[in-house]
C-alpha cells in the first residue's frame, strides 16, 4: 500500500508540474498583452514611465518607493486608482490584476 501512496503522489508531483510548465508562458503572455494594453502608455514599456506618464505622476517601478510597497498595495493601488490612474476595478479580472502585479515585478529587476 505504501508503494500506490508514493506512486500515486510521485505522478501527481509530475502532474503538477507539467500543468505549471506548459501554463507558466501562457500566463506571462496574457500578463504581458494586459499591460500593454492597459499600462505601458503611461509606465512604459519597460516600466520606467513615458514622458506623458511621467508628469502624470506614473511611477518607476524599479525605484525604491515602488519596491518597497506590498503586492497587496500594487493590487490596491490597480483596483481602485491612484492619483491621476484610474480605478480597474470592474475593468480586470482578480485573477488579472494578480498577474500583472507579477509582471509589474518582473518589470522592477
Amino acid at each position: 500500500m505504501k508503494y500506490l501512496s508514493f506512486r500515486t503522489a510521485l505522478v501527481a508531483l509530475l502532474a503538477c508540474g507539467l500543468i505549471a510548465a506548459c501554463a507558466s508562458p501562457a500566463f506571462a503572455d496574457d500578463a504581458a498583452a494586459t499591460y500593454k494594453a492597459k499600462c505601458a502608455m503611461c509606465h512604459g514599456p519597460d516600466g520606467k514611465g513615458t514622458a506623458v506618464g511621467t508628469k502624470m505622476g506614473a511611477r518607476d517601478f524599479a525605484s525604491p518607493e515602488v519596491k518597497a510597497e506590498t503586492d497587496a498595495q500594487l493590487t490596491d493601488i490597480i483596483t481602485k486608482g491612484k492619483g491621476k490612474m484610474p480605478s480597474y476595478s470592474g475593468k480586470l479580472k482578480d485573477a488579472e490584476i494578480k498577474d500583472l502585479v507579477t509582471h509589474i515585478r518582473g518589470l522592477a529587476k
